[in-house]
């Protein structure tokens, strides 16, 4: 009893140690982050002030100085930087003039498209390129296997903004099935499921145009894993044993060569990210790139931090959960 009771404890502090570690890696990186984007934002030429002054046509110098002290743009940069990271201290993003709201509040509203749109798109890249590498391995040097890696050659030199035209062009335009762009149909007032597939309607040509090119990454990294793994030794005496094809395959190929596919899915949700910006503005899904874009032609510097900050959160959060999958994968990564 007492030695499991020792066990159960040494288990609570290894966790607990853990825990520890991660949350202070979050934090160096979240500070980090802030710092890097704060100075490299503030050392872009322009700033709100300029722009709101351009949008008038025309300012006097009392009213650009007026607006320069409401923004805080009048002070030192250490001043702003201080200010900056004493707001991220209690967990307030700022404000944002031109939209006139918290910067929180303004990224929370947009939080569930982009996550609509990225889950949709890393699930169909995953599952899509986890199919057609293992089906491009499984016939490698034949003519599936060929017509998969041109597609996937096709699919990851093409640029996103241009998927997303052509999409647009062929499915919006010519056949007049999917929608052009936004989320749901304005002034519809559909409620319950209508409303549901109203916004699945919508999401389609987006997270499809987002997934293509991960597709092409993803089957292109399957089907070289699985032709290596192949050629274990381990697989070799799983053949000399008699081991079913279809079970050879799934047991001991597949999950094996799942650990790298896993980790480029974790790595690659900050491009995902990036490309949410390109797929946002091209659909006018109103999501954190299309927030991001419109806060940089303002240069509403509050709400681009934001956005910035929670994005590279979520990457640190992603990698996390990679980490732990792969343990789950392999016990023998430690």
């Amino acid at each position: 009893m007492s030695e499991l009771i020792a066990t159960d404890t040494k288990r609570t502090a290894r966790w607990l140690s853990i825990a520890l570690r991660r949350l202070g890696q979050l934090v160096g990186v979240v500070l980090g982050i802030a710092v890097v984007n704060f100075f490299l934002l503030r050392l872009a030429p322009g700033d709100a002030v300029q722009v709101i002054a351009g949008e008038s046509g025309g300012a006097s110098a009392q009213y650009v100085a007026a607006l320069r002290q409401q923004f805080g743009l009048d002070q030192p940069l250490w001043v702003q930087f201080a200010k900056y990271l004493g707001h991220l201290a209690r967990f307030d993003l700022g404000y944002s003039f031109r939209e006139g709201m918290p910067v929180a509040q303004l990224i929370w509203n947009r939080v569930p498209a982009t996550l609509l749109l990225m889950g949709s798109a890393v699930l169909i890249a995953a599952i899509v390129g986890l199919l057609l590498g293992a089906l491009a391995a499984w016939y490698a040097g034949r003519f599936v296997d060929v017509v998969i890696s041109t597609l996937s050659l096709l699919c990851f030199a093409t640029p996103l903004f241009w998927t997303g035209l052509m999409l647009v062009v062929v499915f919006s335009v010519w056949l007049d099935w999917l929608p052009v762009g936004g989320m749901q149909t304005i002034s519809s007032g559909l409620t319950g499921w209508a409303h549901v597939l109203d916004v699945a309607h919508h999401l389609i040509l987006p997270a499809v145009t987002l997934a293509l090119f991960y597709v092409a990454t993803y089957a292109r990294l399957i089907r070289a894993t699985v032709i290596e793994v192949r050629r274990e030794d381990y697989v070799r005496t799983a053949i000399a044993r008699g081991v079913r094809p279809l079970r050879l395959f799934r047991v001991h190929v597949l999950r094996n060569a799942l650990i790298p596919f896993v980790t480029m899915l974790g790595m690659q949700i900050g491009s995902v990210i990036g490309g949410a910006v390109v797929v946002e503005t091209v659909f006018s899904w109103p999501g954190l790139g299309r927030l991001a874009f419109d806060a940089l032609v303002r240069r509403d510097l509050s709400v681009l931090l934001g956005v910035l900050l929670c994005s590279s959160i979520l990457v640190v959060l992603v990698n996390w959960a990679t980490d732990a999958i792969n343990r789950w994968l392999d016990p023998r990564i430690s």
